[in-house]
């Protein structure tokens, strides 16, 4: 596993998350993994096996460690990113909304889950057009995350949410920003699995199936760079 960091491997560094939050908000869930067996393989349509991904705000590494993709880079602020990553999987510490790292046309793939509703605009502006270099034209953003048209009671429930998005305005903002939005689905998965259904984790499929979303909070975008 590569391993590059912005912030020291002490856990003093700007790169971690407010005190306590992965043990509150993120707190380990033994479902999780199954969970995301699901649903890699359902986010697997969008790259093939010789892609190259970038996950933004990674944490857990659930999407990275899921999916098959020839080269897979988990970028995560906190170093749970490191600790977590599977053997195939390049782990960076660093900031999401600077991208220079990596080169132009890079990733054929940029995915990333409840993270631009944790950001201030002008960061989630650096971060969509860190994408935009980085996506080779004709590359994919998918984004999944909290959908407040949904929510809207317990969106904030979540003390580190600072942004709004529905499926509608996180649409029209990545068309301003030079994305076309190729697929929007208002509901796709419940605002949280941290409950007891969780453990219900074989009924993913079905779910991600079913034109019946029962509980659903979050949606999902996909966007693409032009190819022109």
């Amino acid at each position: 596993m590569t391993q590059q960091d912005d912030v020291p491997s002490d856990g003093t560094g700007p790169g971690n998350y407010q005190p306590g939050y992965f043990e509150t908000r993120l707190a380990p869930n033994p479902a999780r993994s199954d969970i995301w067996r699901h649903l890699g393989g359902y986010f697997q349509r969008w790259f093939g096996p010789d892609s190259a991904v970038l996950e933004l705000g990674a944490g857990w590494c659930d999407f990275s460690n899921a999916i098959t993709a020839g080269r897979v880079v988990a970028m995560d602020l906190d170093d749970t990113v490191r600790r977590n990553a599977a053997p195939q999987v390049e782990a960076v510490v660093g900031d999401c909304t600077d991208l220079s790292r990596f080169e132009e046309d890079s990733f054929d793939v940029v995915f990333a889950s409840n993270l631009l509703e944790h950001l201030e605009r002008a960061d989630t502006n650096r971060l969509v057009d860190g994408v935009l270099r980085v996506l080779r034209p004709g590359g994919r953003l998918i984004l999944m995350q909290p959908n407040f048209r949904l929510a809207p009671r317990r969106y904030f429930d979540d003390y580190t949410h600072v942004a709004i998005f529905t499926d509608q305005s996180l649409s029209d903002y990545l068309t301003s920003r030079g994305l076309r939005v190729e697929l929007v689905k208002p509901r796709f998965m419940p605002l949280t699995m941290k409950s007891s259904g969780a453990r219900l984790s074989f009924l993913v499929p079905w779910y991600l199936a079913s034109p019946i979303k029962p509980l659903a909070g979050q949606m999902l975008v996909v966007a693409s760079r032009p190819k022109e």
